[in-house]
């Protein structure tokens, strides 16, 4: 059995996390969403992988490289041009040699889910049930039979979602072949499984562990559920007075300093200076070589790798790109005083506590407010005493 993952995509939505990283990059509980993908997939007995790759891939070569760190096999196909889940299909075709299962990189999965769907019969398409199908390509079933696959619908036929996952077999590139290109410009594999669905053979199979990682604040709860499963590890120093409850995992050359105070799940990564007095609150991972220093509050956050947050800030529900400096008294707002959901650029994130997402390389200086829902650029320097709300491009001087 071989495992197609598709990682070739930049994830405009995931702007500014996706200006210096591809989507499937972004870290969870401290490694790469694709990371997490193919150790599911390996749990489930599969050792031979192709990764699609594309926008800035070296990236992803380098961290994964032939697979012997992982005890698999990879192999790279690459797909210059982002034209859809077809045409990156298509770019793997030489390497293909059988029944082979593909899932998008963007999602996270659970090994018994792949073990079950490896015993459908291909071709075959995973689904999952979803309290917002209108965001999603709708699945309709009878029995084990999908009869229909309807692209975003403003009136879904019903709650069962396409989930980015397939089992097939090569015949489907004979299918590739003719394909001709959607109304979007892009080459679909849901167009190709046409065939399947009018001759009844394309089967349904419903998960119960996925996660699509859309947009920004989805790394949130994408986080929050793959850090319920970590160890309790500490490879770091810990100073007198800290305390420390439920899960938690330190890395090597990390030191809690004393005073700190950290519930967990929570992942701190190598190499890291937290406190003295950092209280560090349940879901929230801290990438290597950060600083979480004096009387500093982070909760529910995805915080990436050298990024510093010194002293007397606070950062709830966010998540903060690498190699950032937050200024002293710089704090994240993250509930709306009408307890409403938090909307950015218009779009509802679904989320009544929604922080902000932060590009890589941010300067604040001190004393900066920064308001629920802000997304701001990579790159962008803030002046002492500013508030900021909205979305701030790349590079822009916050005055």
């Amino acid at each position: 059995m071989q495992c197609v993952i598709l990682a070739a995509g930049e994830g405009k939505r995931m702007r500014p996390l996706t200006a210096n990283r591809p989507k499937v990059m972004l870290p969870l509980a401290n490694k790469p969403m694709a990371a997490h993908l193919l150790f599911e997939a390996r749990e489930a007995g599969i050792s031979d992988f192709i990764f699609v790759v594309g926008y800035q891939e070296q990236e992803v070569r380098d961290y994964f490289g032939d697979g012997t760190d992982f005890g698999v096999k990879i192999r790279y196909a690459t797909q210059r041009y982002q034209r859809g889940t077809a045409d990156a299909l298509r770019v793997a075709e030489g390497m293909i040699s059988g029944r082979f299962l593909m899932m998008n990189g963007d999602m996270v999965v659970k090994s018994q889910d792949i073990t079950k769907f490896l015993e459908m019969t291909p071709p075959s398409i995973g689904i999952y049930r979803s309290d917002h199908p209108k965001d999603y390509g709708v699945i309709v079933m009878e029995g084990d039979k999908v009869t229909a696959l309807e692209e975003k619908s403003e009136r879904p036929r019903g709650s069962l979602i396409n989930a980015g996952m397939y089992l097939l077999t090569p015949g489907i590139f004979s299918v590739l072949k003719d394909l001709s290109s959607s109304p979007r410009g892009e080459y679909e594999l849901t167009d190709a499984l046409m065939i399947s669905i009018a001759n009844r053979e394309l089967t349904g199979y419903l998960l119960s562990s996925w996660i699509d990682v859309g947009y920004p604040w989805d790394l949130l709860d994408a986080n929050a559920v793959l850090l319920e499963h970590i160890s309790c590890t500490n490879f770091g120093i810990l100073e007198d007075d800290v305390q420390i409850r439920g899960k938690v995992s330190i890395g090597n050359g990390t030191v809690v300093k004393s005073g700190s105070y950290i519930e967990g799940p929570c992942f701190i990564g190598d190499n890291c200076t937290i406190g003295p007095h950092a209280f560090l609150r349940g879901a929230t991972t801290i990438g290597n070589g950060c600083h979480i220093g004096h009387s500093t509050e982070i909760k529910n956050s995805v915080i990436m790798k050298n990024t510093k947050i010194p002293h007397f800030n606070y950062i709830g529900d966010s998540v903060v790109g690498s190699g950032c400096n937050f200024g002293a008294g710089t704090k994240v707002a993250n509930l709306r005083h009408d307890h409403g959901t938090v909307k950015i650029r218009g779009i509802d994130t679904r989320r009544s506590k929604m922080g902000a997402v932060i590009g890589d390389d941010v300067r604040f200086g001190i004393n900066c407010s920064v308001n629920v829902g802000t997304v701001i650029g990579s790159r962008v320097s803030v002046a002492p005493h500013c508030f900021i709300e909205g979305w701030i491009a790349d590079e822009t001087k916050v005055r």
